[in-house]
């Protein structure tokens, strides 16, 4: 699983802070401006990135106001193509790149895009806000959503199935999702499917608010995404590999390794391995890799990158 190979090793003391949050680390850098810098940037691909995407652009803005960014987010699958036909700058996806997106950049570009990790976050599964269940084992996530059950549990159809009594023994799932486009359906059908079908019942929605909104408003709903889409009308429940063991998906549950459905997020470029970047797109990620980019993403409810993690990044990109 994710949480025993990208993210172990990048918590350090100076990450956790009280309660469930996790602190924007001081050993970042301020981000200082540079001059010469206008012109125009595009960004498409991530959903789960769109909103946080947005907002860095802002920050942006406000050190360059002659910067123009454009920003799309229409899901994760769209970054590949986007960056090698050359019409986007910057490719944000929640997911890493598949072999053949990757093949398909070498062959236009003859060298490999560039990956950069940009902040960390959890993948949620989401209940009404008036659902009981206090959590899920990925057993059990994996025999509500999934057709095949590769995980190893059963089906599941109904409340009851999950432990729930009373009124909700008998209320059937009301089944939300991502679409097969967005990085974070891939994400969760890997790991919380175990690579396994998704139920020909899910309503795929063709973005996370939109999965968000549909749980709030159905009483039997649950449905899945990045923690930065939670709501008043939602819970994110809990989840644990064994029953009665379940850690809430909070920053450090996530960096802790205990959570099981944690993930980087990525925004992808294309860098010669012999060059470095044009001048806006170095500055961009610059900022986005300072103290000024990760409180950016601690405010959009996502969760900071270590300074030493976020060195490596910049070292890799020769900023």
């Amino acid at each position: 699983m994710l949480k025993r190979s990208l993210l172990v090793g990048i918590t350090s003391a100076a990450l956790l802070a009280s309660g469930h949050a996790i602190a924007v680390d001081d050993d970042l850098p301020r981000y200082e401006r540079v001059s010469g810098i206008s012109g125009n940037l595009g960004s498409m691909g991530s959903d789960t990135l769109n909103n946080l995407m947005t907002l860095w652009a802002e920050e942006f803005n406000d050190f360059y106001p002659n910067v123009s960014i454009e920003i799309e987010g229409a899901g994760s699958g769209t970054a590949p193509v986007a960056l090698s036909e050359g019409t986007a700058n910057f490719g944000p996806m929640s997911r890493s790149m598949r072999s053949s997106e990757i093949q398909d950049f070498e062959d236009s570009h003859g060298y490999e895009p560039t990956k950069v990790r940009v902040a960390i976050d959890t993948i949620a599964v989401f209940v009404n806000r008036d659902n009981p269940i206090e959590g899920l084992t990925l057993d059990q996530v994996d025999g509500i959503f999934s057709e095949t059950q590769r995980c190893g549990g059963y089906n599941k159809t109904r409340w009851g199935d999950v432990g729930l009594d009373g009124a909700w023994n008998n209320r059937d799932f009301t089944l939300y999702s991502r679409n097969a486009v967005s990085g974070t359906y891939g994400f969760f059908r890997e790991h919380a499917l175990c690579d396994g079908d998704f139920k020909d019942a899910i309503n795929e929605q063709p973005g996370s608010a939109s999965v968000v909104q549909g749980v709030s408003e159905s009483l039997n709903g649950i449905g899945y995404s990045g923690i930065g889409y939670k709501t008043s009308g939602v819970r994110a429940i809990p989840l644990g590999e064994e029953e009665g063991e379940y850690y809430e998906p909070t920053g450090e549950n996530a960096v802790s390794g205990n959570y099981p459905l944690a993930r980087f997020l990525y925004v992808y470029v294309n860098k010669h391995p012999n060059d470095g970047l044009p001048p806006l797109e170095r500055e961009f990620l610059r900022l986005v890799l300072s103290k000024e980019g990760q409180e950016v993403v601690n405010r959009d409810g996502f969760i900071p990158l270590p300074a030493a993690a976020a060195q490596r990044e910049k070292e890799r990109l020769g900023l």
